[in-house]
């Protein structure tokens, strides 16, 4: 099947650009917005608008495949690329991508995404990681058209994943609002709540860690109040190296902190995402790991979850090995191809790591299904309900596009 043209449509994400190292560093609320100016190079508003980019596949037969480049919420942070806006992207798609594509031959989805992650801009350096992540998108989808199936049966075939009738584990999340947004987690038994967004020590964690083992509490009782017995979520919160900030980095300390925390958790089962932050690569690797061998030394049955510095396939490679955390978020457009956020749910899964099939709030309903195909193949831990911050609207679009692609699976006698 051949790529006869391509077309290129501005458009917004779910959720919002955030300077993350301008809201740690205090800026106030001012309703949904911050005051204050941002530090994170290419901001003009500590948070302002996600914008993406469709990616439209003109394939001869007439069907038209698409994906959506898309960046994640706190662009510029923690190594990452730089924030994505349409405007700057949409001629590089056109001028010096889209030329490449077309009058391309479709015969699978692996080789052909590869190649196009791996493309080199004309200085030599690499295309943004949001374009990588669209146009494979795009590349999966058309290899589906092509072949008559589903995404899920081309990764499944073309990486050896056998396909099953399990349903992944969704992660919802819910922002700022963690009380009614959880109260809508809970009432809507979602596997894995509530992310929580603990990104300030003083408003969100508390500089002894007091507002979130509160907060903690509340959630394990708000379980047993809205649910019954049957359902058992695990807690998964993510704390931007907070925990770190507010112990002054100190791994006993810290330690010390989240066996309070899992107490407070029990019965249910409790993972911690970024719970420190060290500003480099190998600083993180080293203190992640030192801090998951205290935990089990000391029996603190809490998993670490690895998210910032761990940002491609080969930061993962990187964390997994070093057992640094007992889980390693897969932030999809942080890879670039989506062929890097299969490879890398293998890897963990291989080795033992727990692997997260996670991205951003600030995605697009089209990012998220194609993950979902993904996640059936690959069966990760679990993944996250994206995008945005509302619940109802990611957790929809996950559950949905799972259920129906299992369906039409099943139906095909495929699993």
């Amino acid at each position: 099947m051949k790529i006869t043209g391509a077309v290129v449509s501005p458009g917004l994400t779910g959720f919002y650009f955030d300077d993350q190292k301008a809201i740690k560093l205090g800026r106030e609320h001012d309703g949904f917005a911050y005051l204050g100016e941002p530090v994170t190079t290419g901001f003009s508003k500590v948070r302002q608008r996600g914008e993406a980019i469709s990616v439209l596949l003109l394939l001869e037969n007439g069907a038209v495949a698409y994906g959506d480049c898309a960046a994640v919420q706190y662009s510029g942070a923690g190594g990452r690329d730089p924030l994505f806006l349409a405007s700057d992207f949409i001629p590089v798609l056109e001028q010096e991508i889209f030329p490449k594509l077309i009058g391309r031959e479709v015969t699978g989805f692996r080789a052909l995404a590869e190649e196009f992650d791996q493309l080199t801009r004309p200085d030599g350096s690499r295309y943004h990681t949001a374009l990588r992540y669209g146009v494979t998108q795009a590349l999966l989808d058309a290899a589906a058209k092509a072949a008559r199936c589903t995404m899920a049966e081309v990764v499944g075939r073309e990486y050896n994943c056998q396909l099953t009738d399990n349903q992944v584990p969704i992660f919802c999340q819910t922002g700022d609002e963690r009380y009614d947004n959880a109260d809508k987690i809970i009432i809507k038994r979602a596997d894995v709540l509530p992310h929580g967004l603990i990104n300030n020590v003083e408003e969100k964690l508390g500089q002894h860690g007091e507002k979130l083992l509160e907060y903690v509490t509340w959630l394990r009782e708000r379980c047993q109040q809205l649910a019954d017995d049957n359902y058992t979520p695990i807690l998964h919160i993510d704390v931007y190296g907070t925990v770190g900030q507010a112990f002054q980095e100190n791994l006993p300390r810290m330690a010390d902190y989240l066996a309070q925390l899992e107490l407070a958790a029990s019965p249910l089962k409790l993972r911690i995402e970024g719970p420190l932050d060290q500003g480099s690569k190998p600083a993180q690797i080293q203190a992640l790991a030192e801090l998951r061998r205290l935990l089990e030394q000391r029996q603190i049955n809490v998993e670490i979850v690895a998210d910032e510095w761990c940002n491609t396939l080969e930061d993962i490679r990187e964390f997994v090995d070093a057992k640094a955390g007992h889980m390693v978020q897969i932030k999809t457009p942080d890879l670039g191809g989506i062929n890097n956020t299969i490879e890398a749910i293998l890897y963990a899964k291989e080795r033992g790591i727990g692997a997260y099939l996670g991205g951003t709030c600030n995605e697009t309903d089209r990012s998220a299904q194609v993950c979902v195909h993904i996640g059936i193949a690959t069966q990760p831990d679990q993944m996250l309900a994206k995008p945005g911050m509302g619940v109802d609207e990611g957790f929809m679009i996950i559950y949905n596009e799972m259920n129906r692609t299992l369906a039409l699976l099943r139906a095909k006698g495929v699993i």
